[in-house]
C-alpha cells in the first residue's frame, strides 16, 4: 500500500524522502516572524537577534534544537544550540556584525542518548538492574563514533567500551554516562536524518546604527543668507552647519534643492499666482537647469554640495536628501517622457490634488503607465546618482502614494549595493499602509506623533511601537513640527509646548526631529483657525530667521541633545514602559540599556498652562531598584537630586519652568 502524509493525513502516494515517517518534531510558533515569513525583521550591526519557538514531538523522549544561521553572503550555515524554557518553548540567538542580511531557520530532532541517560537515572533510582540499558547506551555511543572523527570519535569509542567493561560497578559506569561532555559530544553526533527543519529561511535586515539613533534638524538653505530677502545659498548653507551641529543635532535634512518650475508657480501663503519675486516651492521640481539630478542655480552647484557633505563630515553630521517623486510642468522628463503623466480628456495633464487644495505647480508621475520598466530604472538612477555624490541618507516624501512594488525593488537594490543607506518614509496615513512601508524596506518612518497629545494616546500609541511585534520591523522618527505640521496644541501652548513637546520626541524614541529655527523660535502661527499650515509658511517664501533671539529654545535643546548623547538608554528602540501616576496630565515612563546599566525615567507635564503634581508608583525590582534601601535620582535637566523611598514617591512640575524631569537611576547591571 502506497502513503504519503498530506495535509489532511495520509494519502496517495509515499513520498520519495524515506525517513519522512520518522519526523516526529514539531517547529511552530517562531517569534519573531513577520507576516509568515514574507518580510524580514530589522536589526544594528552589534545586535543579537533573540528567537523562539515551540518546538516538541509526540510521546516523551527528548529533543536537541539548534538555531541555523548565515549572512546571505556566506554560503555555510552556523549552527547555535538552543535551550528550552517552559511548556515546550525554546529559545536561542545569535549575533549580527555586518550590514546587509542574514538569514536563520530551526532544526529539532528526538536526542536518544540524552533520553536514554533520563531513563537510566529513573531505573538507577529505582534500584533496578541497568547491565542492558548501559550496553544500549555503548550502541548509541558507537552510532555517535562512526559519524564524528578524529579524536572525538576515539572519545565515544573509549566511553562505549567502559559502558561495555563488565569489569566495572554499574554504579561506576552510570556515573561515568552522566558526565557533561558526553552527553555534549553525543548530542552533537545523533543521526539527523529524521530531524525535522523549519521550512523556511527568515531574514534580518541588518542596519547600522544610524538607523536607529539620531537626531535630525529640517533647514531649507535659501533661507540660511545672512542678508534679509537674498536667497541663500549651499555656501550660506555651510557656514549654518556649526550653528546646527552646536545643539547637538547629526543629521541635517534638507528639502528638495532641485531647480524650481515656473510655470504655475505658486506664490506665498500658497497663492495661486507668484509675484517675480518669489522663490517657488521646492517640491514643484524642475525647470530649464534640469530636474531630479540637478540643483537649483541660486543655491550652487555639485561643487558646492560636495563641499556641504565633507564640512557636515566635519562636524560629525549626514546630509540627508529628500527624494520627491513629482514634477513641476517645466521638469525635462514631461517633454522627454510625456507618457510617464497621467493626461487628462482636455489634453492637459493632471496636477496634484488633494480635494479641496489644489497643486498647480506640480505633476505626480504615473505609475500606472506601461512604460513602467524605464520609469523604475530612471528613478533608480537618480537615487543612484545622489549616492555618487555622498548622500547616504534619504528622507522620502508621501511613499504611500506609489506602489508598494516600486519601493521593495527600488530599496531591495539599492540595499543590496550600498547597505549603509537609509530611507525615512514621510507617510502621514492609515497605520497599515504605513507598517506596510515599513515591511517593504523603508529604515524609519514618521510617525502619528505629533497628534498623540494626552496621556492616553501617547501611552496606547507608544506601547503598541515598542511592545507588539511592530518594534520588529518599524523604527519611529518622532517629530514635533514640520514644515507642512504645526499642530494646534503647539499654536495655543507656546513656549512651555514647545518644550513639552521636544522632551517627549527625544526621549520616546532614539530617532527624532524638528523643522529649524521654526522650532527653536517657537514659530506658532497658523495660516487660519483650524489649519496646521504656517502663516508665511517657508515651503514658499524666503525667511531671514533671529537666531540670536532671547526667545530660542536653542540651550534647551542643545541641553536635552546632550542628555540623549550621554545616556545608552534613551538611544535604544523598544525599550520604552510606563508607569502609573495618578495625575492624567502627568506621564511617566522609563527606558533601559540592554544590561540595565544605564536607567532613565522621564515624567512630563503634559498641561503647557498650569502646575500639576502627582503620585508615581514605580516598579522598584523592574528597575532593579531595592525596594528596602533609599535611592537617589538626579535630573539631567537641572542637576538637582532626590532621595527616593520606597515605589511611591511625589513628583510636581512648572511648564513654565521644567516641564519635565529627566532623570537617571542607580545603575544596577545585569551580571
Amino acid at each position: 500500500m502506497n502513503l504519503s502524509l498530506g495535509p489532511r493525513g495520509f494519502s496517495q502516494e509515499i513520498s520519495a524522502d524515506a525517513d519522512v515517517g520518522k519526523r516526529r518534531v514539531v517547529i511552530e510558533g517562531v517569534v519573531p516572524e513577520i507576516d509568515d515569513g514574507r518580510f524580514p525583521i530589522k536589526r544594528i550591526v552589534g545586535d543579537t537577534v533573540q528567537l523562539e519557538a515551540d518546538i516538541f514531538a509526540d510521546g516523551h523522549d527528548e529533543l536537541s534544537a539548534v538555531l541555523l544561521y548565515r549572512h546571505s553572503a556566506e554560503d555555510e550555515w552556523t549552527e547555535v544550540p538552543m535551550q528550552m524554557l517552559v511548556n515546550d518553548r525554546w529559545r536561542g540567538g545569535f549575533p549580527v556584525l555586518c550590514l546587509g542580511t542574514y538569514l536563520y531557520t530551526f532544526m529539532a530532532w528526538v536526542n536518544e542518548f540524552i533520553t536514554w541517560r533520563r531513563d537510566l537515572e529513573k531505573k538507577v533510582a529505582a534500584g533496578l538492574d541497568v547491565a542492558v540499558e548501559l550496553l544500549m547506551g555503548a550502541e548509541l555511543l558507537m552510532q555517535s563514533c562512526r559519524r564524528a572523527g578524529g579524536e572525538e570519535a576515539a572519545f565515544l569509542d573509549g566511553w562505549a567500551t567502559i559502558l561495555r567493561d563488565e569489569s566495572l560497578s554499574q554504579s561506576t559506569r552510570v556515573d561515568l554516562a552522566m558526565a557533561d561532555r558526553l552527553g555534549l559530544l553525543a548530542s552533537k553526533w545523533q543521526d539527523r536524518r529524521s530531524a525535522a527543519s523549519y521550512p523556511k529561511d527568515l531574514r534580518v535586515t541588518v542596519d547600522r546604527d544610524k538607523a536607529r539613533y539620531g537626531t535630525w534638524y529640517e533647514l531649507f538653505p535659501r533661507s540660511c543668507s545672512q542678508e534679509p530677502g537674498w536667497h541663500g545659498t549651499l555656501k550660506d548653507c555651510e557656514n549654518h552647519l556649526e550653528y546646527v551641529a552646536s545643539m547637538g543635532f547629526d543629521v541635517l535634512y534638507l528639502p528638495p534643492i532641485h531647480p524650481i518650475g515656473s510655470t504655475n508657480r505658486k506664490g506665498r501663503n500658497n497663492a495661486p499666482v507668484a509675484r517675480s519675486d518669489d522663490p517657488g516651492s521646492p517640491w514643484a521640481i524642475g525647470g530649464e537647469a534640469g530636474g531630479h539630478k540637478s540643483i537649483e542655480p541660486r543655491l550652487g552647484d555639485l561643487d558646492d554640495f560636495r563641499s556641504l557633505l565633507a564640512t557636515a563630515h566635519g562636524h560629525g553630521m549626514e546630509i540627508a536628501m529628500d527624494l520627491s517623486i513629482q514634477c513641476s510642468p517645466d521638469h525635462p522628463w514631461v517633454k522627454e517622457h510625456p507618457e510617464w503623466f497621467r493626461w487628462r480628456p482636455d489634453g492637459t495633464i493632471q496636477f496634484a490634488e488633494n480635494p479641496p487644495k489644489k497643486y498647480q505647480d506640480i505633476y505626480p508621475v504615473d505609475f500606472g503607465t506601461d512604460r513602467w520598466p524605464e520609469l523604475w530604472e530612471e528613478l533608480r538612477s537618480v537615487v543612484l546618482f545622489w549616492i555618487e555624490q555622498g548622500v547616504r541618507m534619504f528622507r522620502v516624501d508621501n511613499p504611500h502614494t506609489k506602489p508598494f512594488g516600486f519601493w521593495e525593488w527600488l530599496i531591495g537594490d539599492i540595499k543590496g549595493r550600498f547597505p549603509e543607506v537609509i530611507f525615512l518614509s514621510e507617510a502621514f496615513t492609515r497605520p497599515k499602509i504605513m507598517y506596510r512601508l515599513a515591511k517593504l524596506g523603508f529604515t524609519q518612518s514618521y510617525t502619528y506623533f505629533a497628534w498623540r497629545n494626552t496621556k492616553w494616546e501617547l501611552t496606547e500609541y507608544f506601547r503598541e511601537l515598542n511592545e507588539t511585534a511592530v518594534h520588529e520591523y518599524f523604527r519611529p522618527n518622532l517629530w514635533p513640527n514640520t514644515p507642512d505640521i504645526l499642530t494646534g496644541y503647539m499654536q495655543v501652548g507656546g513656549r512651555p509646548a514647545f518644550m513639552i513637546r521636544l522632551v517627549l520626541a527625544a526621549t520616546l524614541s532614539p530617532s527624532y526631529g524638528i523643522y529649524g529655527p521654526a522650532f527653536e523660535l517657537c514659530e506658532n502661527v497658523a495660516k487660519e483657525p483650524g489649519s496646521e499650515e504656517y502663516l508665511n509658511s517657508e515651503k514658499y517664501e524666503i525667511k531671514n530667521w533671529d537666531l540670536e533671539s532671547a526667545h530660542s529654545l536653542k540651550d534647551f535643546i542643545t541641553q536635552v541633545n546632550q542628555v540623549r548623547k550621554d545616556n545608552k538608554a534613551l538611544q535604544m528602540d523598544g525599550n520604552v514602559r510606563f508607569h502609573p501616576i495618578d495625575n492624567e496630565l502627568l506621564l511617566c515612563y522609563s527606558k533601559q540599556s540592554r544590561d540595565r546599566s544605564n536607567v532613565i525615567l522621564v515624567i512630563a507635564n503634559l498641561d503647557y498652562v498650569y502646575v500639576q503634581s502627582g503620585w508615581v508608583n514605580l516598579p522598584l525590582e523592574f528597575l532593579g531598584i531595592d525596594p528596602l534601601e533609599p535611592y537617589e535620582l538626579c535630573d539631567l535637566m537641572d542637576g538637582s537630586c532626590y532621595i527616593w523611598h520606597g515605589p511611591r514617591n511625589y513628583v510636581e512640575l512648572n511648564p513654565h519652568v521644567a516641564p519635565a524631569h529627566i532623570f537617571r537611576l542607580p545603575a544596577n547591571p545585569r551580571g
